[in-house]
């Protein structure tokens, strides 16, 4: 087979315009200051919400959007192992600070896509299972620490209380089965 040079040519210009303008595009924005460009190597860089206002975060923004989940980690096994519950990143007070109330002017929860975890996590694509078991709005009291409308939190809530009558079988049994 006999690929033509002119062929070459243009796909050779092509590799090296690319090698040439990518490094450029991609130092600029290194470069640029944050919150400067709404843009990051042509991707729109996500609108963060504002914290509750007059409310100090437990440490500056660069650390916590680095360090959230090291610490919110390091405190859930500090109260699930040790029952240390006088914690300082508690989900349930980062839940509180950083509320976004919708367009009715009520905290939207964790399934909108403009509620404050969400909006760098979906950027970044990394799921937030957090909200499967704990309140994603303030001043929810969940029973038991699960999330309610969780069905698995059900099956698990019923099986630590006993009831097993309330436990769904992953398959019937042979007497429901009808002929």
């Amino acid at each position: 087979m006999n690929i033509g040079l002119a062929s070459f040519g243009w796909v050779t210009l092509l590799v090296v315009g690319l090698l040439i303008l990518l490094p450029a595009d991609f130092a600029a924005a290194q470069s640029t200051p944050p919150n400067s460009s709404p843009f990051v190597l042509g991707v729109p860089k996500p609108i963060i919400p504002q914290a509750a206002k007059g409310l100090q975060c437990i440490a500056p923004t660069d650390f916590m959007r680095k360090n959230h989940m090291k610490l919110l980690s390091h405190d859930r096994d500090k109260t699930v192992k040790l029952g240390d519950r006088e914690i300082k990143a508690s989900l349930k007070d980062c839940v509180a600070c950083h509320v976004v109330n919708g367009a009715d002017n009520q905290p939207v929860t964790y399934e909108d896509p403009k509620y404050f975890c969400r909006v760098c996590h979906d950027y970044v694509a990394v799921k937030v299972d957090c909200f499967e078991c704990h309140a994603s709005v303030p001043g929810i009291t969940m029973k038991g620490g699960l999330n309610q409308k969780s069905s698995e939190a059900e099956a698990l809530a019923a099986y630590v209380l006993g009831d097993d009558k309330k436990l769904k079988p992953d398959k019937p049994d042979k007497a429901e089965l009808k002929p």
